[in-house]
């Protein structure tokens, strides 16, 4: 299973991204997906978590900013970033628990996509 995250890039204060997230492989479901981001020198930390069923929570900083979204068709997450200020700098990561066929039985595992930069600056 691979994850492919995609749509960083460099906005003004106030400006909006959109971040999407793509798996692919041999995944019979996704469970959650969530959205995390670091900077250089400090932990990884949780922005924004979806479950299967649409539930979603968020990290205080990013409430009415930001929003996790889903379509489980194409085993996709999105995050849209609006609002932006420069305390989002940082590389954003995606992690999507799947469950997959192993062997004769279905195992859920945790991958993690490759981070993509965010920078939010004038």
């Amino acid at each position: 299973v691979q994850l492919q995250a995609s749509g960083g890039g460099l906005v003004q204060p106030g400006g909006s991204l959109r971040l999407s997230c793509a798996a692919s492989g041999s995944i019979f479901r996704i469970n959650s997906m969530g959205w995390y981001r670091q900077v250089p020198g400090k932990q990884r930390d949780l922005v924004a978590n979806i479950t299967r069923d649409g539930s979603t929570n968020y990290v205080d900083s990013v409430k009415g900013r930001f929003t996790i979204s889903r379509d489980n068709a194409k085993n996709t997450g999105y995050l849209q970033m609006n609002s932006l200020q420069p305390e989002d700098t940082a590389v954003y990561y995606c992690r999507a628990d799947v469950r997959i066929v192993a062997g004769t039985s279905l195992t859920d595992r945790n991958y993690w996509g490759r981070g993509t930069l965010v920078t939010v600056s004038s």
